[in-house]
């Protein structure tokens, strides 16, 4: 089966990809970070991939099946993406209700600006302070 960019959920799939690749590039190989970046994050085609590594169509397909499966197992042994999603939810919540509280504008300003710092922190943990245009959709 040929991997396609027609698939119903190919750009959540490119959204997962290359939010796992923020946490764990440094645990693949350099030939796997390219072709995972070559194809999720700058378009490439499988055809384009294999001319720039003198290698065939299908053993593209196959390194970036092998590259994903080894984010996805990395994910579900460390879970930091996982925990990263739940942390701005928590954020998200707290937004809400400081908003939605009676409360002097100043004092919503101060808890506003205290959660908008934590979301920051927590992106700058990722590794690179926010390095891929994908932070702030997780």
């Amino acid at each position: 089966m040929a991997l396609t960019r027609e698939e119903p959920h190919a750009l959540a799939r490119t959204t997962r990809v290359n939010l796992l690749l923020d946490f764990y590039d440094s645990l693949l190989t350099e030939k796997q970070r390219t072709i995972l970046t070559f194809y999720y994050h700058d378009d490439f085609s499988l055809g384009e991939i294999a001319s720039e590594f003198g290698i065939s169509r299908q053993a593209v397909y196959d390194n970036l099946k092998r590259a994903e499966a080894a984010l996805e197992s990395y994910e579900s042994k460390l879970g930091l993406l996982g925990r990263h999603e739940r942390l701005m939810r928590a954020a998200e919540l707290l937004e809400n209700t400081v908003d939605s509280i009676q409360m002097d504008e100043r004092d919503k300003r101060v808890l506003l600006g205290a959660i908008n710092r934590f979301r920051a922190e927590e992106h700058t943990a990722i590794g690179g302070g926010g390095k891929s245009w994908q932070h702030s959709k997780a």
